[in-house]
């Protein structure tokens, strides 16, 4: 699951008033962000199992309602102009496919996205949502496309059922990766067990400043195992960008080129050697504009990390 209820828990707060990839050391001192193709660009990192390299923020969804369909063209839009790529949705997430889908067809770039989605057995209590084969046959025609980059089971719901039929249909081409995903803590000794019996290429987790469960357990596996890690709820639905803006942002934060609380916490997150992208949720370009501004500067090192957990927990 995406970092998607982040759009509506930011609005309404603003109305209220490492190392840099898996393997790679973390340096003594602020780690630049060298990777980036030229000046202004993001930051990447690759996918272990291919090498492909994908910017280390992404955009995450939610269920997205017809109303919102120029906000997301629009935010779709200026997201690869900054050089974003990464679209995170599911087919439980209402019309988001069908959106996402129109607005990469309106805007003729559906080649240069990365579209991750997910389904499930159909099973584990998402409505009348129906799961399987006929969920990742409305998915493909959703997002008006042949073949989804990452497909993912949402929540852990049905991984023994579904894996057989991913990996059928990686090989024949209709995905590119396969993954699995959660968004609950009390999910994650689960997601270890499957991360140990399955060849994945990717896992999205939740994961952020003030809920680093997983650092304990799924992102050291993920490096072990070379699997990427999309980090979903980075602003953990909206309730750590609301603590974050009653206090001041610390002087420090210049010394990681974070203006902003949401470039602040992010910064923290794609700092982590195992993560490969962070997908916040928005559905405003200004929003976007903040998030993606993450993926470039410098990052936290190890030192930089740990008092950036020190200060979040003393307040």
């Amino acid at each position: 699951m995406s970092s998607t209820r982040f759009h509506l828990s930011r609005r309404e707060a603003l109305r209220a008033g490492v190392a840099l990839g898996a393997g790679l050391s973390l340096a003594p001192t602020l780690v630049a962000a060298t990777d980036a193709a030229s000046e202004g660009s993001p930051l990447t990192r690759a996918i272990p199992s291919s090498g492909e390299r994908l910017p280390v923020v992404g955009l995450g969804t939610d269920k997205f309602r017809s109303s919102d369909r120029d906000a997301i063209q629009a935010e779709i839009q200026r997201m690869q102009r900054l050089g974003g790529t990464v679209i995170d949705t599911a087919a439980a997430y209402g019309d988001s496919e069908e959106l996402i889908g129109a607005a990469l067809a309106a805007l003729g770039i559906r080649d240069r996205m990365f579209i991750a989605t997910k389904l499930t057995t159909g099973r584990g209590g998402y409505g009348g949502y129906v799961g399987g084969q006929q969920s990742f046959e409305r998915s493909l025609a959703r997002l008006k496309t042949s073949r989804i980059d990452l497909l993912q089971v949402h929540n852990l719901d049905g991984v023994d059922e579904l894996m057989p039929t991913l990996r059928d249909w990686k090989q024949a081409g209709k995905i590119r990766y396969i993954g699995i995903t959660t968004s609950r803590v009390g999910q994650h000794a689960e997601m270890v067990e499957y991360m140990r019996k399955y060849p994945l290429d990717f896992v999205q987790v939740d994961y952020s400043l003030a809920n680093r469960d997983a650092a304990a357990n799924v992102l050291p596996l993920a490096l072990e195992r070379r699997i990427a890690v999309l980090a979903n709820i980075p602003f953990g639905f909206g309730a750590v960008i609301r603590q974050a803006q009653s206090r001041k942002l610390p002087a420090w934060a210049a010394d990681i080129d974070a203006a902003s609380w949401g470039q602040f916490l992010l910064k923290y997150v794609i700092s982590h050697p195992a993560v490969t992208c962070a997908i916040p949720g928005s559905t405003q370009v200004a929003h976007l504009e903040d998030n993606q501004a993450a993926a470039r500067g410098r990052l936290p090192d190890e030192a930089l990390r740990r008092k950036m957990e020190q200060f979040w927990d003393a307040g």
